[in-house]
Protein backbone atom coordinates (compact mmCIF):
# COMPACT_ATOMS: atom_id res chain seq x y z
CA UNK A 1 0.00 0.00 0.00
CA UNK A 2 2.91 2.53 0.95
CA UNK A 3 4.49 1.68 -2.67
CA UNK A 4 1.86 3.03 -4.24
CA UNK A 5 1.23 5.56 -2.06
CA UNK A 6 4.59 6.41 -2.90
CA UNK A 7 4.00 6.37 -7.02
CA UNK A 8 1.22 8.52 -6.84
CA UNK A 9 2.57 10.87 -5.04
CA UNK A 10 5.79 10.61 -7.25
CA UNK A 11 3.59 10.91 -10.25
CA UNK A 12 2.07 13.71 -9.06
CA UNK A 13 5.59 15.73 -8.04
CA UNK A 14 6.62 15.22 -11.73
CA UNK A 15 4.59 17.83 -13.25
CA UNK A 16 4.23 20.12 -10.63
CA UNK A 17 8.51 20.28 -10.72
CA UNK A 18 8.02 20.82 -14.58
CA UNK A 19 5.80 23.60 -13.65
CA UNK A 20 8.48 24.96 -11.33
CA UNK A 21 10.70 25.36 -14.08
CA UNK A 22 8.44 26.37 -16.61
CA UNK A 23 7.63 29.35 -13.82
CA UNK A 24 11.50 30.24 -13.32
CA UNK A 25 11.65 30.48 -16.98
CA UNK A 26 8.98 32.96 -17.23
CA UNK A 27 10.03 35.01 -14.65
CA UNK A 28 13.52 35.11 -16.38
CA UNK A 29 12.39 36.02 -19.72
CA UNK A 30 10.36 38.37 -18.13
CA UNK A 31 12.87 40.41 -16.75
CA UNK A 32 16.14 39.81 -18.47
CA UNK A 33 15.24 38.23 -22.36
CA UNK A 34 17.40 39.94 -24.87
CA UNK A 35 15.18 40.87 -27.59
CA UNK A 36 17.29 40.44 -30.78
CA UNK A 37 18.30 36.64 -29.36
CA UNK A 38 17.29 34.21 -31.72
CA UNK A 39 16.14 31.65 -29.19
CA UNK A 40 13.50 34.31 -27.53
CA UNK A 41 9.72 33.03 -28.25
CA UNK A 42 8.04 35.47 -30.62
CA UNK A 43 5.13 36.22 -27.64
CA UNK A 44 8.21 37.04 -24.98
CA UNK A 45 8.84 41.07 -25.72
CA UNK A 46 12.38 41.00 -23.83
CA UNK A 47 14.03 43.99 -22.67
CA UNK A 48 16.98 46.19 -24.03
CA UNK A 49 18.67 46.28 -20.70
CA UNK A 50 18.23 44.27 -17.19
CA UNK A 51 16.65 47.08 -14.79
CA UNK A 52 18.99 47.98 -11.73
CA UNK A 53 15.90 46.47 -9.64
CA UNK A 54 15.21 43.56 -11.40
CA UNK A 55 18.79 41.92 -11.40
CA UNK A 56 18.55 39.82 -8.17
CA UNK A 57 15.40 38.79 -8.98
CA UNK A 58 16.72 38.17 -12.87
CA UNK A 59 19.97 36.15 -11.40
CA UNK A 60 17.54 34.05 -8.99
CA UNK A 61 15.04 32.56 -11.90
CA UNK A 62 17.59 32.58 -14.45
CA UNK A 63 19.99 30.48 -12.15
CA UNK A 64 17.09 28.34 -11.80
CA UNK A 65 16.16 27.79 -15.47
CA UNK A 66 19.39 28.04 -16.62
CA UNK A 67 20.40 23.85 -16.36
CA UNK A 68 18.04 23.01 -19.01
CA UNK A 69 17.70 26.11 -20.94
CA UNK A 70 20.55 27.66 -23.04
CA UNK A 71 18.02 31.15 -23.61
CA UNK A 72 17.99 31.51 -19.86
CA UNK A 73 21.86 30.57 -19.43
CA UNK A 74 22.54 33.92 -21.80
CA UNK A 75 19.71 35.84 -19.90
CA UNK A 76 21.77 35.07 -16.84
CA UNK A 77 24.83 36.32 -18.36
CA UNK A 78 23.21 39.78 -19.34
CA UNK A 79 22.07 39.62 -15.06
CA UNK A 80 25.45 39.55 -14.20
CA UNK A 81 26.72 42.18 -16.50
CA UNK A 82 23.92 44.80 -15.64
CA UNK A 83 25.07 44.03 -11.80
CA UNK A 84 28.99 44.41 -12.88
CA UNK A 85 29.61 40.84 -12.93
CA UNK A 86 31.83 40.24 -15.49
CA UNK A 87 33.23 37.19 -14.56
CA UNK A 88 30.08 35.38 -13.95
CA UNK A 89 28.57 36.97 -16.98
CA UNK A 90 31.28 35.52 -19.14
CA UNK A 91 30.94 32.15 -17.46
CA UNK A 92 27.37 31.96 -18.12
CA UNK A 93 27.28 33.04 -21.92
CA UNK A 94 30.85 30.83 -22.32
CA UNK A 95 28.31 27.61 -21.23
CA UNK A 96 25.14 28.76 -23.36
CA UNK A 97 27.98 29.30 -26.35
CA UNK A 98 29.10 25.32 -25.75
CA UNK A 99 25.04 24.73 -26.21
CA UNK A 100 24.66 26.56 -29.22
CA UNK A 101 23.26 29.80 -27.86
CA UNK A 102 24.24 32.38 -30.73
CA UNK A 103 23.29 35.03 -28.96
CA UNK A 104 25.82 34.49 -26.32
CA UNK A 105 28.42 34.08 -29.41
CA UNK A 106 28.00 37.49 -30.05
CA UNK A 107 28.05 39.15 -26.62
CA UNK A 108 31.71 36.41 -25.81
CA UNK A 109 32.33 38.13 -29.88
CA UNK A 110 32.26 42.17 -28.37
CA UNK A 111 33.64 40.89 -25.21
CA UNK A 112 37.37 39.88 -27.57
CA UNK A 113 36.54 42.71 -30.21
CA UNK A 114 36.79 45.22 -27.53
CA UNK A 115 39.18 43.41 -24.92
CA UNK A 116 36.12 43.74 -22.00
CA UNK A 117 37.07 41.61 -19.40
CA UNK A 118 39.23 39.34 -21.69
CA UNK A 119 42.13 39.80 -23.10
CA UNK A 120 41.57 41.41 -26.73
CA UNK A 121 41.70 39.15 -29.35
CA UNK A 122 39.77 40.45 -32.61
CA UNK A 123 40.70 36.61 -34.57
CA UNK A 124 38.32 34.67 -31.35
CA UNK A 125 35.88 37.51 -31.89
CA UNK A 126 35.93 36.94 -35.70
CA UNK A 127 35.59 33.19 -34.91
CA UNK A 128 33.05 33.68 -32.52
CA UNK A 129 30.85 36.26 -34.70
CA UNK A 130 31.18 33.65 -37.95
CA UNK A 131 29.69 30.75 -36.01
CA UNK A 132 26.64 33.15 -34.81
CA UNK A 133 26.38 34.32 -38.26
CA UNK A 134 26.41 30.55 -39.96
CA UNK A 135 23.02 30.04 -37.18
CA UNK A 136 21.53 32.87 -38.58
CA UNK A 137 21.77 35.93 -35.71
CA UNK A 138 21.50 38.88 -37.34
CA UNK A 139 24.28 40.66 -35.24
CA UNK A 140 26.56 37.64 -35.59
CA UNK A 141 26.64 38.74 -39.11
CA UNK A 142 26.68 42.95 -39.10
CA UNK A 143 29.32 42.63 -36.35
CA UNK A 144 31.33 40.17 -38.93
CA UNK A 145 30.78 42.74 -41.28
CA UNK A 146 31.61 45.73 -39.21
CA UNK A 147 34.70 43.57 -38.09
CA UNK A 148 35.78 43.09 -41.45
CA UNK A 149 36.32 46.73 -42.02
CA UNK A 150 38.51 47.87 -40.01
CA UNK A 151 41.00 46.08 -41.77
CA UNK A 152 43.79 44.37 -40.15
CA UNK A 153 44.55 40.34 -39.72
CA UNK A 154 41.32 39.77 -38.82
CA UNK A 155 39.76 41.64 -41.78
CA UNK A 156 36.69 39.47 -43.19
CA UNK A 157 36.06 38.29 -46.35
CA UNK A 158 33.96 41.21 -48.17
CA UNK A 159 32.70 38.65 -50.55
CA UNK A 160 31.29 36.42 -47.56
CA UNK A 161 30.33 38.63 -45.29
CA UNK A 162 28.16 40.41 -47.87
CA UNK A 163 26.49 36.76 -48.95
CA UNK A 164 25.92 36.73 -45.13
CA UNK A 165 24.64 40.26 -44.75
CA UNK A 166 22.27 39.33 -47.35
CA UNK A 167 20.37 37.20 -45.69
CA UNK A 168 20.34 38.71 -42.72
CA UNK A 169 18.91 41.63 -44.34
CA UNK A 170 15.73 40.30 -45.17
CA UNK A 171 14.62 40.87 -41.66
CA UNK A 172 17.21 42.71 -39.36
CA UNK A 173 17.49 46.92 -39.82
CA UNK A 174 21.33 46.64 -38.55
CA UNK A 175 22.14 43.87 -41.10
CA UNK A 176 20.34 46.23 -44.04
CA UNK A 177 22.30 49.39 -43.08
CA UNK A 178 25.65 47.14 -43.21
CA UNK A 179 24.88 45.84 -46.28
CA UNK A 180 23.82 49.35 -47.75
CA UNK A 181 27.03 50.53 -46.91
CA UNK A 182 28.80 47.72 -48.38
CA UNK A 183 27.34 48.28 -52.02
CA UNK A 184 27.70 52.19 -51.40
CA UNK A 185 30.97 51.83 -51.42
CA UNK A 186 31.32 48.95 -53.53
CA UNK A 187 32.77 46.49 -51.36
CA UNK A 188 32.40 42.92 -52.08
CA UNK A 189 31.82 43.44 -55.60
CA UNK A 190 30.49 46.54 -57.65
CA UNK A 191 29.19 49.94 -56.84
CA UNK A 192 25.28 50.07 -56.45
CA UNK A 193 23.35 53.51 -55.23
CA UNK A 194 19.97 52.32 -56.16
CA UNK A 195 20.44 49.30 -54.21
CA UNK A 196 22.05 50.77 -51.10
CA UNK A 197 19.12 53.50 -51.22
CA UNK A 198 17.09 50.90 -51.00
CA UNK A 199 18.30 49.16 -48.01
CA UNK A 200 18.74 52.18 -46.28
CA UNK A 201 15.22 53.26 -46.53
CA UNK A 202 14.40 49.72 -45.04
CA UNK A 203 16.32 50.29 -42.22
CA UNK A 204 15.21 53.80 -41.82
CA UNK A 205 11.74 52.69 -41.47
CA UNK A 206 12.47 51.07 -38.28
CA UNK A 207 14.68 54.39 -37.26
CA UNK A 208 17.81 52.71 -37.76
CA UNK A 209 19.94 55.88 -36.76
CA UNK A 210 23.03 54.99 -39.34
CA UNK A 211 20.07 54.43 -42.21
CA UNK A 212 18.29 58.06 -41.31
CA UNK A 213 21.91 59.63 -42.34
CA UNK A 214 22.77 57.71 -45.40
CA UNK A 215 19.18 58.32 -46.59
CA UNK A 216 19.45 61.83 -45.42
CA UNK A 217 22.57 62.17 -47.88
CA UNK A 218 21.58 60.49 -50.73
CA UNK A 219 18.67 62.19 -50.70
CA UNK A 220 20.37 65.61 -50.48
CA UNK A 221 22.70 64.20 -53.31
CA UNK A 222 20.30 62.54 -55.31
CA UNK A 223 22.10 59.12 -55.28
CA UNK A 224 20.68 56.12 -56.37
CA UNK A 225 17.31 58.39 -56.67
CA UNK A 226 15.68 61.57 -56.51
CA UNK A 227 17.20 64.77 -54.90
CA UNK A 228 15.12 66.11 -52.62
CA UNK A 229 16.39 68.61 -50.09
CA UNK A 230 13.25 68.62 -48.05
CA UNK A 231 13.58 65.16 -47.05
CA UNK A 232 17.26 65.11 -46.64
CA UNK A 233 16.25 67.89 -43.78
CA UNK A 234 13.65 65.72 -42.52
CA UNK A 235 15.90 62.20 -42.34
CA UNK A 236 18.52 64.17 -40.64
CA UNK A 237 16.01 65.65 -38.19
CA UNK A 238 15.44 62.03 -37.33
CA UNK A 239 18.18 60.65 -36.84
CA UNK A 240 20.02 63.48 -34.88
CA UNK A 241 16.88 62.92 -32.51
CA UNK A 242 18.68 59.40 -32.34
CA UNK A 243 21.66 61.09 -31.35
CA UNK A 244 23.00 60.73 -34.70
CA UNK A 245 26.91 63.13 -34.54
CA UNK A 246 26.79 63.07 -38.27
CA UNK A 247 23.10 63.85 -38.99
CA UNK A 248 23.75 66.69 -36.06
CA UNK A 249 26.41 67.99 -38.20
CA UNK A 250 24.94 67.53 -41.73
CA UNK A 251 22.21 69.68 -40.13
CA UNK A 252 24.12 72.22 -38.82
CA UNK A 253 25.44 72.56 -42.54
CA UNK A 254 22.52 73.13 -44.18
CA UNK A 255 21.78 76.04 -41.81
CA UNK A 256 24.89 77.47 -42.60
CA UNK A 257 25.61 76.64 -46.35
CA UNK A 258 28.21 79.42 -46.73
CA UNK A 259 31.60 79.67 -45.27
CA UNK A 260 33.66 82.63 -45.50
CA UNK A 261 37.47 81.92 -45.42
CA UNK A 262 40.77 84.51 -45.24
CA UNK A 263 43.42 84.70 -47.99
CA UNK A 264 44.78 81.73 -46.41
CA UNK A 265 41.65 79.53 -46.43
CA UNK A 266 40.89 79.61 -43.03
CA UNK A 267 37.19 79.68 -41.96
CA UNK A 268 36.52 82.90 -40.64
CA UNK A 269 32.68 82.96 -40.50
CA UNK A 270 29.48 81.11 -41.83
CA UNK A 271 26.41 82.43 -43.21
CA UNK A 272 23.21 80.60 -41.37
CA UNK A 273 19.13 80.81 -42.15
Amino acid sequence: MRTYLLAILLALAAPLAAHAQSADLVLCDRVAADPSDPDKPADVKGVAEVAASDVATAIRFCKQAAPSSRRAMFALGRAYAANRQTAEAIAAWRKAADKGSSAAMVELGVLYGTGAGVAKDEAQARKLFEKAAQAGNPRGVSNLAALGSAGGAARADPAQARALLGKAAETNAEAQYQLGLMLSEGTGSAQDDVAARALFEKAAAQNHPGALERMGAFAQEGRGGAKDKDAAKAYYERAAALGDEDAKKALERLRCPYAIKDKQGKLVTTLCF
